[in-house]
């Protein structure tokens, strides 16, 4: 269960169809209560995308480091758009680290019964198509693919199951499903007929609609696999 935090200015935000941003708390206080909570890992994506928001967002990051005792993962303006544009990117970076640092997001949204990956927070669309784009990176070196459905990201009206279900079949690593959680059932879907590794999500966490501990309980008692 990964709650995702988005920030903007050094503060998380939370929108719908990744528009119509509103504040919903301190990021470093949201990372410690999650984490006091029983979250298994936390996502912080930097949606600001200027230099001055860089240089907040990597100061907010050490103090998230210094705050939480869960792994976390950072994004925005990073992997998705640029190894969108330079693939060589990710086998880069797995060189480098090891692909289990490597967390590729994809953001896409159906076009003409397609799944057309985006860029730059959505705001521009690639040549790129979402399964082939996956493997591609998986094949680079990516240990493990977050893919965000922006045709259902703050919805709350469920995940894209089928989706992610082949999405997981074709791959050897770890898919991530992220956008559209708005009950535990949700959750317990995309976990089971999406055969997805872990479930991401805000709205519901950020408002205190399903608190982390009664999700985990429901989903136990679904008898879906969490740390309880």
């Amino acid at each position: 269960i990964i709650p995702c935090l988005d920030i903007k200015d050094g503060q998380t935000v939370k929108g719908i169809n990744f528009l119509e941003l509103r504040g919903v708390g301190d990021p470093v206080e949201l990372g410690r209560r999650y984490a006091e909570e029983g979250a298994d890992e936390l996502v912080y994506l930097d949606i600001s995308a200027t230099f001055e928001g860089r240089k907040t967002f990597a100061e907010l990051v050490t103090r998230i480091a210094e705050n939480i005792n869960i792994p976390f993962t950072v994004g925005g303006g990073t992997v998705n758009s640029a190894a969108v544009n330079n693939p060589d990117l990710i086998s880069d970076i797995a060189s480098k680290y090891g692909n289990q640092f490597v967390v590729v997001a994809i953001d896409a949204k159906q076009i003409d019964g397609r799944w057309r990956v985006t860029t730059h927070g959505g705001h521009r669309l690639s040549d790129k198509e979402l399964f082939s784009w996956a493997a591609e990176a998986q094949r680079r070196g990516a240990g493990e693919i977050l893919f965000t459905s922006m045709d259902h990201d703050g919805t709350k009206n469920g995940y894209p199951c089928e989706t992610y279900a082949r999405l997981s079949q074709m791959l050897s690593i770890p898919v991530i499903a992220s956008g559209g959680a708005g009950t535990a059932q949700h959750i317990a879907d995309v976990l089971t007929e999406g055969r997805a590794d872990a479930a991401l999500a805000a709205s519901i966490f950020h408002y205190g609609e399903i608190p982390i501990p009664r999700l985990k309980q429901e989903l136990n008692k679904l008898h879906i696999p969490v740390r309880l």
